[in-house]
């Protein structure tokens, strides 16, 4: 009973062993990463065209509903780039951004999500993780943080552009660039070199001033809080808002206000598919930082409970003020690094932003928001991993055409269609696999009971026998093609009075499969051909004889591969790893 209901609330697992040691570790690095959280949920929540405090709001009742049903001991969520991205796609089209309809859209899309993973979360549907291959994802993380760089040039030198596609930032770049502002591009340009500069200069400048290797690493972390505390001072002690920089302007003082769900309506039906795209995306991208940290730990993640986690944090984030949430690689890491052992972490990070809700907000009036688009630049550019998309094409070109059709629409249409672009390819290539797999003509590797590829080893044949090895599943997407590919190579082969399927890799024969296995032994049967199986594993062989197959098979079903060689060809089988075999084990060995 216990076990079970610790399953549903991991914090019943952790908690029992939680000494002052891990308190101590935990609030350490809630310190480090409230410190690093404040500036980038103000960022996120003007990404997505949103009023700066709901980025606060965003990240204090989520983070503690994922310390409560999460199962990552390190995972830090909260407003992420790429989510925010699709939070302004989806809302734009609904409404215009700082419109009351649009904060509506925006609590809705966070509801909808949350609701969408809780139940699949109870439904124990973490696999579908899964389904969504890396290449994709991927793909679909470069077309993003382009776009979403693209879009903070113009806040950054002072020019407000709008668009969720590359083309159409682009044109409103162009269209307001008149309204260029020398003091807001100083502001922005200076905070972008510098916190450039800070990820790759500031920790080794650390360690020659005598700092250790890990404090260097951490107090690196926080370039984007200084930035902020001298660009907020800069424009406050010159009075640059009068010259025309704009600010964050007055954020309210206070904790998340409780917000009722808004009313049902068609807005809700309208933002159903994109909350469905948020709730794959942030559940995909969430998974795959939270095993990654796991693993090094040797700790164990639920994807399923992972669901219910993120699925709870963006209801609260929706019923707190907030907008969709996940959990963010950058302070993932950061706070693995700084020494997290539970997620108690993330609850204690939770207070300090209350705090900084509370006591902070008037001290962020005067913060440019070129400071905030220069944070969101450095953070998405480290995203793009071209380096990847080299491998990608190296190793696949099937998943390459994937990645790459993900990119190109996502930039020149909008991150829903090009998500739906890169899924429904990988889709459809995956059947194309499915339906054409590898066959392969394999002969006896001389002096061994091993059989390989004829096109790439040099073995041995028998012009009556044809051995193939079928490489994929038997379903109903690849049966008829293997009964075309076996009929075309008997009459290409006048000679072959055996055929052998060697059926190491196949791991299910469906009833498609079964009836076009049923065909090609008839076929054979009339053109004095007998069909023979090979290295069947045990689960398909039990169906099998639960079918009339294995009664009317024309020939038989060997243990392996070189039994069925030397008993169909026996002057040709090389027999000499088999007489070793006899002498060894006669001699004990």
């Amino acid at each position: 009973m216990a076990g079970g209901l610790a399953r549903h609330l991991p914090i019943l697992d952790w908690g029992r062993g939680y000494d002052r040691a891990t308190l101590t570790s935990d609030l350490v690095a809630a310190v480090v990463v409230t410190v690093m959280l404040i500036p980038q949920s103000l960022a996120y929540a003007t990404l997505a065209g949103l009023p700066a405090q709901m980025g606060l709001y965003a990240s204090i009742a989520p983070l503690v509903a994922y310390a409560l049903f999460g199962t990552s001991r390190t995972m830090a969520i909260g407003p992420v780039a790429v989510v925010s991205l699709m939070t302004a796609a989806a809302a734009s089209r609904v409404a215009g951004a700082g419109s009351p309809q649009y904060v509506e859209a925006a609590l809705i899309l966070a509801l909808t999500s949350g609701v969408m993973m809780l139940a699949m979360g109870l439904l124990r549907m973490g696999g579908l993780a899964k389904l969504l291959s890396n290449p994709v994802v991927n793909g679909f993380t470069v077309a993003s943080s382009v776009i979403i760089a693209a879009s903070q040039i113009g806040p950054l030198i002072g020019v407000k552009t709008s668009g969720q596609t590359l083309y159409s930032v682009a044109a409103s770049f162009a269209a307001r660039l008149g309204d260029f502002n020398a003091p807001t591009a100083i502001i922005g340009i200076g905070a972008l070199a510098f916190l450039f500069w800070v990820r790759k200069g500031l920790k080794p400048l650390l360690i020659k001033l005598g700092l250790k290797d890990g404090p260097a690493g951490l107090v690196a972390k926080t370039g984007p809080v200084l930035a902020i505390v001298v660009s907020t001072l800069a424009v406050s002690g010159f009075n640059l808002g009068a010259k025309g920089v704009r600010t964050v302007g007055a954020i309210p003082i206070g904790l998340p206000p409780l917000t009722p769900p808004p009313a049902l309506g068609p807005l809700w039906i309208e933002l159903a598919l994109p909350a469905l795209f948020i709730s794959i995306i942030g559940f995909v991208s969430s998974i795959s930082v939270a095993q990654a940290l796991a693993a090094k730990r040797r700790q164990r993640i639920d994807p399923s409970q992972e669901l219910v986690g993120l699925g709870v944090s963006n209801v609260a984030a929706a019923l707190t003020g907030g907008f969709p949430i996940t959990g963010g690689f950058a302070r993932s890491v950061v706070n693995y690094d700084a020494g997290a052992e539970t997620p108690a972490a993330g609850a204690f990070t939770a207070v300090g932003l209350a705090v900084a809700a509370l006591t902070l907000t008037p001290l962020l009036h005067d913060l440019p928001v070129a400071t905030l688009a220069a944070t969101i630049i450095v953070a998405v550019l480290s995203l793009i991993d071209f380096a990847d998309m080299v491998r990608v094409w190296r190793y696949s070109r099937r998943d390459f055409a994937a990645m790459a059709a993900t990119i190109a629409v996502t930039l020149a249409v909008g991150v829903e269609a090009g998500l739906a672009t890169g899924v429904g390819l990988s889709i459809l290539l995956y059947l194309h696999r499915a339906s054409n797999p590898h066959v392969a003509v394999v002969g006896q590797v001389p002096g061994s009971q091993h059989f390989r590829n004829v096109d790439r080893h040099d073995v041995i044949t028998a012009p009556e026998v044809l051995n193939l090895r079928i490489d994929e599943s038997l379903t109903f997407t690849n049966a008829a093609w293997l009964e075309e590919t076996v009929l075309a190579l008997i009459a290409e082969q006048p000679d072959v009075r055996d055929v052998v399927l060697m059926c190491s890799a196949v791991n299910d024969i469906d009833a498609s499969a079964l009836e076009s296995l049923k065909l090609l032994n008839l076929r054979l049967k009339d053109a004095g051909v007998r069909l023979h199986l090979s290295e069947v594993k045990g689960p398909v062989m039990d169906r099998l004889r639960r079918s009339s197959f294995a009664d009317a098979l024309t020939g038989r079903v060997f243990l392996s591969q070189y039994e069925a060689f030397r008993a169909l060809a026996p002057g040709v089988c090389d027999s000499r790893s088999l007489d070793r075999a006899e002498n060894l084990a006669g001699e004990g060995i």
